[in-house]
């Protein structure tokens, strides 16, 4: 199954979610998308939750299917809660960790960027979006693409880094300090419900 590249706000309001981060998709419009407009939403059941639940993650962090199932069953190997760390590992991905940090408004942006070649990891340059960044690595924008304009809008607008990335605005480079906590990632995702769907 390949990447979604529709219209991620008509997604969004499927989903329930604001896949953007910013909220924007579901405050005129909060329900689902289609002609019968709002209290078209019926019950769904418990496979449909847990579907919903997989695809709200997947969706997030822009990952088709088989990588989705690929990182889950890694996740599975480790010791720990697996809904954990599946949701873990999936923040560690170079990609998100690009947004995370601020260099980009959307994943979307993120993966383009280092797809583009424009980040380096420990000073190597990586434009693979999966590549799984392990604590103590220091991510950065590689020294000819300091000056996009992008990038700057970009930093100009984040507010927040989390915890788990040392960031330097000056330098335009984050170090992966540790592993993030439960309590750090998307608190309304129920990765419960995703183990059940994957366990059938």
């Amino acid at each position: 199954m390949s990447r979604y590249t529709g219209p991620s706000w008509k997604l969004s309001r499927r989903l329930g979610i604001s896949l953007s981060g910013t909220g924007k998709e579901l405050v005129k419009r909060p329900y689902a998308p289609g002609q019968h407009g709002p209290g078209q939403r019926k019950k769904l059941s418990e496979y449909g939750l847990q579907l919903q639940e997989k695809q709200k993650l997947r969706h997030t962090y822009g990952v088709n299917e088989r990588q989705f199932r690929r990182i889950f069953d890694d996740a599975g190997k480790m010791p720990g809660k697996h809904g954990e760390n599946f949701m873990i590992l999936l923040e560690s991905r170079l990609d998100n960790l690009v947004y995370r940090m601020g260099l980009a408004r959307t994943r979307r942006g993120a993966r383009q960027l280092v797809n583009h070649g424009h980040v380096t990891v420990d000073g190597a340059r990586v434009d693979i979006p999966s590549f799984r960044v392990k604590p103590g690595q220091v991510i950065a924008v590689r020294e000819k693409s300091l000056g996009l304009v992008v990038v700057k809008e970009a930093i100009d607008a984040t507010n927040y880094v989390p915890e788990y990335l040392s960031m330097n605005n000056e330098k335009l480079e984050a170090t992966f300090t540790r592993l993030p906590e439960r309590s750090e990632l998307p608190a309304e995702i129920n990765e419960a419900l995703i183990v059940e769907f994957y366990s059938r």
